[in-house]
């Protein structure tokens, strides 16, 4: 159960960092209200999970599902850069997160 909870936690840690970007700074009401309250979600999902997942591994996992889920939503949706290299650097930090996982 502590690893679902850490990944869908990682998965809202990805909300609120687009959400975060779309605030503009917390002048938009929505956004932020979308911000605050899937950060505290995703933290306390992290902080559920670390009860018995190490927090080494706890938290890179974490932090790899927000960082790859949040590049993809800027790629996909937001239409940032989508190059060769960017994706091969966000399947390292995949395969990473998947190794911590093996090796847990």
């Amino acid at each position: 159960m502590a690893w679902i909870v850490l990944v869908l936690s990682g998965l809202l840690e990805t909300a609120w960092a687009v959400a975060l970007d779309r605030s503009a700074g917390f002048s938009r009401p929505l956004p932020s209200v979308i911000f605050g309250v899937t950060l505290v979600l995703s933290m306390s999902g992290l902080a559920y999970a670390l009860r018995e997942i190490p927090v080494g591994t706890g938290y890179a996992v974490w932090v790899g599902i927000g960082a790859v889920g949040t590049a993809v939503v800027g790629m996909v949706a937001l239409h940032e850069s989508s190059s060769l290299p960017r994706i091969a650097c966000l399947l390292l930090v995949i395969a990473g997160v998947v190794g911590l996982k093996i090796f847990h």
